[in-house]
């Protein structure tokens, strides 16, 4: 899937402006923020350094190069950051590719938007090779586009996603509601104007003004969603 491809907008319901739906990936809808740490520790184990545990949450929801960097300075692993993110790509692949567990709530709720046919992104900093792969478990069908970390020149926490992805399918970034599970990825939603509603995974996230925190995605359904941003 390209992060450019742009698609018609859909009428919204009446009462809400909602024109879009944007959703990141790790943890959000896919239960896989626990496989990036197990395959660093397993690398880094192989490098002769044991990472503390208290470095997940530095590392959790941020650009590769930012987390890998971060892991080669605290250990001082004789390791470049090229090679270190191809072994962190291939790591996680292999464990993608022999289970991805869905978060709770992430098949309904693709499957609505899809059925009312609301317009979605997937909006993630991993790479596209793993996005791509994620994409082909979810249902490309459920998707009009999606953005990777390695697409963009500032990924989260900066805009830059989060405004493509409004740009490409055509929608004003005040009108769509983002749904993410890190502190990292609602900072770059709240930038970009974007209605956040955070489900948090391995951090806890406070609610603030604009941003709407819940359990679970269990509690999130296109009606909660059009609540989120009313006509003005």
């Amino acid at each position: 899937m390209t992060s450019t491809v742009p698609a018609p907008v859909t009428r919204t319901a009446e009462g809400s402006a909602l024109e879009a739906v944007l959703l990141d990936m790790d943890g959000t809808l896919v239960d896989t923020e626990g496989f990036w740490w197990d395959v660093e520790v397993e690398i880094f184990a192989g490098l002769g350094h044991t990472l503390d545990d208290s470095w997940r949450h530095v590392v959790v929801g941020g650009p590769m190069s930012r987390s890998a960097g971060f892991l080669i300075e605290a250990t001082g692993a004789d390791i470049d950051l090229a090679a270190l993110t191809v072994l962190l790509n291939e790591g996680f692949e292999d464990r993608i590719t022999r289970a991805l567990p869905l978060m709770p709530g992430a098949a309904r709720l693709l499957a609505e938007l899809a059925e009312h046919q609301v317009p979605t992104a997937l909006v993630s900093a991993s790479h596209r090779r793993i996005i791509d792969r994620v994409i082909a478990s979810l249902g490309a069908e459920n998707f009009r586009l999606s953005v990777a970390g390695d697409e963009v020149q500032r990924t989260k926490p900066y805009p830059d996603p989060y405004l493509l992805a409004a740009a490409g399918l055509g929608v004003d970034p005040t009108r769509c509601a983002v749904i993410e599970d890190t502190a990292t990825g609602v900072a770059s939603a709240e930038a970009a104007g974007c209605h956040v509603v955070a489900v948090p995974s391995v951090a806890p996230i406070a609610p603030s003004r604009g941003r709407t925190v819940v359990p679970s995605l269990e509690q999130v359904d296109l009606a909660f969603l059009r609540d989120l941003v009313p006509l003005r």
